[in-house]
């Protein structure tokens, strides 16, 4: 079976999505960045390589400083299908950071988000 492509597209090629996405529901970059550093343990000068690098999805996570034993505390559906039950680890931990993006433009509290943990 051949490799979903959206483990090859650049970071950067979705990560202005994200940032739009926030953005026209009144929400900023740094609440983007903000969920996403909770999620992989990245901080911001380390998102602003990656972006400039393009650096791919799959590199993305695989070199993450740290993802967020919470994560697995994130629920519910993304693209019609439950992030809890996606059984490709990449796929899922895409799927995550994808539902982390859609809390922040819906306005949901950054404690929630962050499943009650700190960033």
């Amino acid at each position: 079976m051949a490799e979903h492509r959206i483990y090859s597209a650049s970071f950067a090629s979705v990560y202005v999505h994200y940032v739009a996405k926030a953005e026209r529901k009144g929400h900023t970059r740094g609440e983007v960045d903000q969920v996403i550093s909770w999620l992989t343990g990245y901080d911001a000068d380390d998102l602003e390589r990656i972006v400039a690098d393009e650096t791919d999805f799959r590199t993305f996570f695989a070199e993450a400083p740290r993802m967020n034993p919470n994560a697995s505390l994130i629920t519910g559906l993304i693209c019609g299908i439950r992030v809890e039950e996606i059984e490709d680890p990449l796929m899922q931990q895409i799927r995550y950071m994808d539902k982390l993006v859609d809390e922040v433009a819906r306005g949901k509290k950054m404690t929630s988000i962050l499943r009650g943990t700190p960033a």
